[in-house]
């Protein structure tokens, strides 16, 4: 038997599909009397060049959700594509090369490898994958990150901020299909999560990058053009052109 090929959304064309969809997404942890449903039938697209935030009280099913569509974990049913690739069809192996080609990472505990340094960190990704860096995307990024003064800094010797924007950097210098950022800001102070959120919001604006972004804060998820709120498991709701305000109000009709 051939391996997986690749399947199309259907009566969409390439250039029109989004970066990111799934379709009537279930996940069910565990078996029987104590199996939970952390996702019931949730179907859901996230167009290219666009910053999306993705919002519910705790238990609401949304790192579930990332984690499902970024290939961290898998689907009980239903189907999760990255572009035209349906992430659900495909083995092990392949699935690892879509998530080193085609996705990008920011966690909120950064995930940097600390004996390398902060320039090996950003470009492991592409040495992973044998691929050169783009000259000039690497050094835009690092000089509105501010990191040039940084790059031979090991982890160790950089403040929060720094790393979570050395791991930025890592997510956008592979140019993916689209990053998922989950609770990217949770470990910084306000300041830092500001100038980390205001790059994401460039990234889409002046690199056309895809970001989809879990979090619990209602100032992260005004940068976003969009929220898509979850509530016990399914799609809730969404806002668009988000404001503080707006998501506060939307959360509180949730009683989140």
């Amino acid at each position: 038997m051939g391996a997986p090929q690749a399947v199309a959304l259907p009566q969409q064309q390439a250039a029109q599909q989004p970066a990111a969809a799934t379709r009537e997404l279930v996940k069910v942890y565990g078996s029987g009397e104590a199996a939970v449903r952390a996702l019931d039938g949730v179907s859901v697209q996230f167009g290219r060049a666009q910053f999306t935030a993705i919002m519910g009280a705790s238990g609401s099913g949304k790192s579930t959700l990332m984690h499902c569509m970024a290939g961290l974990d898998s689907a009980t049913s239903g189907q999760v594509w990255v572009g035209t690739t349906e992430l659900t069809r495909l083995r092990d192996a392949q699935l690892t090369r879509v998530r080193r080609d085609q996705i990008g990472f920011v966690f909120q505990a950064y995930n940097l490898l600390p004996q390398l340094t902060a320039e090996e960190n950003i470009l492991l990704p592409l040495q992973l994958a044998g691929r050169r860096p783009d000259a000039t995307l690497f050094n835009h990024l690092i000089e509105v990150l501010g990191l040039r003064s940084r790059l031979k800094h090991r982890p160790s010797q950089l403040s929060g901020g720094q790393q979570q924007r050395v791991a930025v950097a890592r997510a956008l210098v592979s140019q993916p299909a689209v990053v998922f950022a989950d609770e990217p800001t949770g470990n910084l102070d306000s300041r830092s999560g500001a100038e980390v959120l205001s790059f994401l919001r460039r990234s889409v604006r002046e690199l056309q990058q895809t970001v989809v972004m879990v979090t619990h804060d209602p100032v992260a998820a005004s940068y976003a053009d969009r929220v898509v709120l979850l509530a016990d498991g399914r799609l809730a709701g969404e806002i668009h052109q988000p404001t503080q305000d707006s998501v506060v109000d939307a959360l509180r009709g949730l009683g989140a």
